[in-house]
Formats: structure tokens, C-alpha cells, sequence
């Protein structure tokens, strides 16, 4: 292991690192794609049709929020070589939230989605930070082996976090729970599993960057936004960044869709049961990680663009698939798949983008990124709940146009050049 980190960094600092994947993988498995969106169309909404559109809009308001912040976080981060510390501040942001959202139920609407705005919003900041220790801790040659490590890391923590609630909602529903009834107390265990698991990160892992040299007569606000204008204007100057994170934005939005709205497709378009669908998506983790851990030894070896174009033709099949199918079968299939091609482009897209950046702007150019993935955030599952409300309810419509993304990512990728946008960064 030690031959893939960079010097002075241990395997302890490199698994706590993973182990902030871990903590806040249960919070995107439980909140965002396998129990609480469900529950959100079926019993928060009421079931009614703009239910799924109003679960979409929620995400997208705090998707929005963290496009506008994210950039300027970045910034500051950099600056003050403050990410260790704004990734407690969001940790703490994400945790206490969801714990609120024990109050969720019928005619709680706009409670809840304040609740999702806001601790949407904290994940998303906080996802943004820790990625921005990623080229601190390994080699150039290996960040795609060790950001496979973090996100195969975080499908097991989603897992653990998934498995806890089932077991409870198994013996909530033994004793004649309804959803009402125990969907809320999943929110408690997310929260917790979450603040435990997160407690190895700020014990061992060590923030090495330096502070930047502040810029005189501007406060930190000010500063924050002078360095990401500097950076916008020298965008030109990393032109293969800029064009990956345009590829970024559409094939996340298909990714995003897929996450967002696993759960409720299942459900609405195959009529699954809430256990069925946990199950699924348990399942789908575990393949994610396999995908996550294997690819990211295939991206270092083999090249980091080969790797994402071969998992988005991956994605396309899988929503082929999953419109065309009719029955349980089928569907595993195309969830599994979706599992391996998810884990893979993930991991391959964050490793990119810390080749492609300047040592001394990583936490900006990883807000830039997050910016990216956040846009399509909104873009992605925004397309989906639109068109199901427009089409009267019709989900395999919804996934068939959202898949388009799949293919324009596709196209963008094969315009970038790995080298030159290294040769980029190390100029910088």
C-alpha cells in the first residue's frame, strides 16, 4: 500500500480518509435513494401527482444552493487551508438534520422539505471537502486505486447504514408498523451511524495544505470571491478540466437520476414493496463497491478516459434494460449493472479531476467539480420528475429521455486529452 501514497502519509490516515465515504454513504443510501424518497412521494405528498416532481424540486433547490457556494467554500478552503474544518461544520450540518427529519409524516410537506434542502445542502459541501484531500494523500500515478479504496469504502457504509434499517423496519412491520411509523426512526439510525463513523476522519486525518498568502484589504468573503474569479479567468489556461467537467455535468445527471429516483421507480414502475426495494438496493451496494475497488485499479493501469467511457456505455445498456423490463428479473439485472457502473464512474471522475488540478487550487478546483456534479444534480432528476408528471405518470418514458445523457457524456469525453491537461496543471 505505502508505494501508491504519497510521502509521509500512512495507511491509518489514508483509512480514515475512506472512512468519511463510509459515514456519509448511508446518508445518500437511506435518505436519498432507497427509503426516505419513497416514503417522501407515498406519505409525506400524499401520493398525489406532482409528488415525485416536488421530491425532485426539493434536491434541486439544495443542489442549487451548493452551486452558488461551493466555488467560494473552495476558495476560502484553500487560502486558510481550512477544509478539515469546514468538514466538521458540514458533517455536524448533515447529521443534526436528518435527525430532524424524525418529525417527517402526513401534513408535514414543507417541514420536511426545508429538512431536505438542508441537510442535502451539508452532504453535498461536505462530499466536495473530503475529496479535496484526495491528492494530498496518494501519488499521481495511483489516485484512481486509492479514490476506489474511499468509494468502495462508502458502498460498504451504505450498506451497514441500509442494513440496520431494514432489520428495524422488518420488526417494525412484525408488529404492524406502517411506514409512518418507522420510516421516521430510519432517520435517527442514518444520523447516528453517520456521526460515529465520521469520528476516525477528524482523529487521524491530517489537513496538509498551507495557507495561501492573503490578498491585502479584502476580507474573507472578499478573498474568497477574488480567487475564484482568478481562477474563471484563467479557465482557459486548463482546457481539458474544463471540458471533463462539462462531460461531468451530463453524465451525472443521468447518474444523479438513477440515485435519486431508484427507489421510487422501483416502486412505481415494478410495484415493488418497500422491503423488495431495500433489498435491491442492498444488493446494488454491493456491486458498487466491487465496481468502485476493480475499476480502480483498471483506471491507473489501463487510462482514466477508457475507464469512463467504458462504464457509460455501461449506463446506457442499463437503462435500456431497465425500460424494457417487464418483470423482477430483468430489473435486478439492470440494478446491478447500474451498481458496477455507478461505483466505477464515480471513483473514476473524482481521480480525474485531482490529475487535472493545480496542486496549490485543489479545494477550489474540487468546488468547481462539485459544482459540476450539483448542477447535474439539478438537471438530472429535475428532467425525470418533469417528464413523469407530464406524461401522467410514466416512469420508463422518464428514464428513457434521462438516459440521453448517458450518450452526450460520451461524446464530450472523447474530446479529452489527459496529458496535456496534466502538463496544465503542473504549470500552474
Amino acid at each position: 500500500m505505502h508505494r501508491h501514497l504519497a510521502q509521509s502519509v500512512t495507511p491509518r490516515e489514508v483509512w480514515a480518509w475512506a472512512m468519511y465515504d463510509f459515514a456519509n454513504s448511508g446518508y445518500t443510501t437511506v435518505v436519498i435513494t432507497a427509503i426516505f424518497n419513497a416514503y417522501f412521494v407515498a406519505v409525506v405528498a400524499g401520493d398525489r401527482p406532482w409528488a415525485t416532481f416536488a421530491w425532485t424540486a426539493a434536491l434541486a433547490v439544495s443542489y442549487a444552493a451548493i452551486m452558488c457556494t461551493a466555488p467560494v467554500i473552495g476558495a476560502y478552503a484553500d487560502a486558510y487551508a481550512a477544509k478539515k474544518k469546514l468538514l466538521a461544520l458540514t458533517t455536524i450540518g448533515c447529521v443534526a438534520a436528518t435527525a430532524l427529519l424524525v418529525f417527517s409524516g402526513p401534513g408535514s410537506l414543507w417541514l420536511t422539505i426545508f429538512l431536505i434542502v438542508l441537510s442535502n445542502f451539508f452532504y453535498g459541501s461536505g462530499e466536495n471537502l473530503i475529496a479535496a484531500f484526495l491528492p494530498e494523500l496518494a501519488h499521481g500515478s495511483s489516485l484512481g486505486k486509492v479514490s476506489g479504496w474511499g468509494w468502495s469504502l462508502g458502498y460498504i457504509g451504505g450498506l451497514v447504514s441500509l442494513g440496520a434499517c431494514l432489520a428495524y423496519v422488518t420488526w417494525a412491520q412484525e408488529r404492524g408498523q406502517q411506514a409512518a411509523d418507522f420510516v421516521p426512526v430510519t432517520m435517527l439510525i442514518t444520523a447516528a451511524l453517520f456521526a460515529l463513523s465520521s469520528l476516525p476522519t477528524f482523529l487521524f486525518l491530517q489537513e496538509r495544505a498551507v495557507a495561501q498568502p492573503h490578498l491585502q484589504g479584502l476580507n474573507m468573503v472578499q478573498e474568497s470571491f477574488t480567487r475564484l474569479a482568478q481562477t474563471l479567468r484563467h479557465a482557459r489556461d486548463f482546457r481539458d478540466l474544463r471540458r471533463f467537467l462539462v462531460c461531468t455535468v451530463f453524465y451525472q445527471a443521468g447518474i444523479q437520476a438513477v440515485i435519486t429516483l431508484a427507489a421510487i421507480y422501483a416502486q412505481q414502475a415494478m410495484h415493488f414493496t418497500t422491503q423488495q426495494t431495500i433489498l435491491l438496493i442492498f444488493a446494488v451496494n454491493i456491486t458498487a463497491a466491487i465496481g468502485a475497488f476493480l475499476f480502480g485499479y483498471l483506471q491507473d493501469r489501463f487510462g482514466h478516459i477508457r475507464v469512463i467511457a467504458l462504464t457509460l456505455c455501461g449506463w446506457i445498456v442499463m437503462v435500456g434494460m431497465a425500460w424494457a423490463a417487464q418483470g423482477p428479473g430483468m430489473f435486478w439485472a439492470a440494478a446491478n449493472l447500474a451498481g458496477i457502473c455507478m461505483g466505477s464512474s464515480q471513483s473514476a471522475g473524482r481521480a480525474l479531476v485531482g490529475l487535472l488540478s493545480p496542486a496549490t487550487r485543489r479545494a477550489e478546483f474540487f468546488g468547481l467539480w462539485g459544482l459540476a456534479v450539483k448542477f447535474s444534480s439539478v438537471l438530472g432528476p429535475v428532467t425525470y420528475g418533469l417528464v413523469s408528471w407530464m406524461a401522467q405518470g410514466n416512469h420508463r418514458l422518464a428514464i428513457l429521455i434521462t438516459g440521453s445523457y448517458f450518450v452526450v457524456g460520451l461524446a464530450i469525453l472523447a474530446g479529452v486529452d489527459i496529458g496535456r491537461g496534466e502538463r496544465a496543471a503542473l504549470r500552474t
